[in-house]
């Protein structure tokens, strides 16, 4: 969800590695979407093909979409200040729009991750004004390390009665009219009822926290010129590589023998469930690090002409992301066709390969014709209030697609 920047030389490269790592993380959340057909999989979850798509890319995804929504932050402010102006209100108003299009969205699906975006970048408004970089970095780790996973950690092993509570997230009282409910039930379940595990589970398990590590450092990376540059910073993209994946082979194969020596400890469920969530969220945050350098690396190589495919696609992010929403919601759910216990996880995969084909495909074709995604155009004209942004392409200029 960033503007492109005019096409000059490293300048116009650094947003195309940008887009590309945005229109991976795109796809790979769609994936994830898909086998579990839109969260009603979780009703009865059975093992098979969708384990290891979840173990790939659930959590990882979306982290490394909030990586690029602080990289974005940096962007728009950036360019403001070589402009003289302050984007601060705006970048606020900007950020009302696009939460009332995430509530819009939610009403269709309830795991709208919009509206957290929107909430949780008001507080990149403050944290930018740091201007020490060496400072920005050490919040961004302080977050990163789920700071609110240890203080429930250290509470409910010390016995606080708030902390050994069950967690809120696990109960859906919404999930018997995903599964049962028309149409009109299931919009009014989204409204409220539907929302609330989605909100409990983003503070109890510390991810409101680690999204906004993940800003912070996404807007580091722009301001250090992480992804303008990428030569200059191979050797250092490596070794953070190889750490990144030591850390996530480790959390993942020796994460059951160092949980139960924790819970050996006797701290009790909540402490239990808590130092559960932490090894997790470093399986996946070394998960997030390792897809976003490997692909870099390989925005390096002959790979590019592969992974340049996915550039329109992390150009329309915001367009389809809720396009997918409001095609497969339907297919899935029980005021629809109620696919979701019809499918097996191999059709699931399969149709899922093939809408991802099809948006590579229509994105490339769209920014043929097009300068934005269809949303991206309203999010851009309502956030300036000015009808004149330029939407379609001129005919001189339309086979160019990278030309904005």
């Amino acid at each position: 969800m960033v503007e492109t920047l005019p096409a000059h030389g490293k300048r116009n490269e650094r947003i195309a590695a940008v887009d590309i790592v945005r229109g991976f993380a795109l796809m790979a959340l769609f994936l994830v979407h898909m086998m579990e057909s839109y969260e009603l999989y979780w009703s009865n979850p059975q093992p098979g093909v969708a384990d290891t798509v979840f173990l790939l890319f659930m959590g990882k995804s979306f982290s490394l979409l909030a990586l690029c929504f602080g990289f974005s932050f940096f962007i728009l402010m950036d360019r403001a200040a070589q402009r003289g102006e302050d984007f601060s209100l705006r970048f606020a108003w900007r950020l009302l729009i696009l939460g009332a299009i995430g509530v819009v969205h939610g009403v269709i699906y309830r795991g709208d991750i919009i509206q957290v975006l929107a909430v949780i970048g008001m507080l990149l408004l403050a944290i930018h004004r740091v201007r020490d970089n060496r400072l920005l970095a050490a919040i961004a780790g302080f977050l990163l390390l789920a700071p609110s996973l240890w203080f429930q950690l250290i509470a409910a092993a010390l016995g606080a009665d708030w902390a050994n509570q069950p967690s809120r997230s696990s109960h859906d009282p919404a999930m018997a009219t995903y599964l049962g409910g028309t149409f009109t039930q299931t919009l009014h379940a989204n409204l409220w009822q539907g929302q609330m595990p989605k909100w409990w589970f983003m503070f109890e398990y510390g991810r409101i926290v680690q999204i906004l590590g993940l800003f912070v450092l996404g807007m580091l990376l722009g301001r250090v010129g992480f992804f303008e540059r990428l030569d200059r910073f191979t050797r250092a993209r490596r070794v953070a590589l190889g750490c990144c994946v030591g850390l996530m082979a480790a959390s993942h194969f020796w994460r059951g023998w160092v949980f139960n020596g924790f819970a050996g400890l006797g701290y009790g469920d909540g402490a239990n469930r808590m130092f559960d969530a932490i090894l997790a969220s470093w399986f996946e945050l070394a998960g997030t690090f390792t897809w976003g350098l490997v692909i870099l690396e390989l925005c390096r190589t002959p790979a590019i002409r592969l992974l340049d495919k996915l550039a329109p696609v992390g150009r329309a992010t915001l367009t389809l992301y809720i396009l997918q929403s409001v095609i497969f919601v339907p297919l899935f759910y029980n005021f629809g066709l109620g696919l979701w216990d019809d499918w097996s996880q191999e059709t699931r995969l399969s149709v899922a390969l093939g809408a991802i084909g099809l948006q590579l495909w229509g994105a490339r074709l769209w920014f043929v014709h097009f300068h934005y995604g269809p949303i991206e155009w309203v999010w851009r004209a309502l956030t300036y209030w000015r009808r004149d942004v330029p939407f379609r392409r001129e005919p001189a200029r339309a086979g160019g697609l990278c030309a904005a």
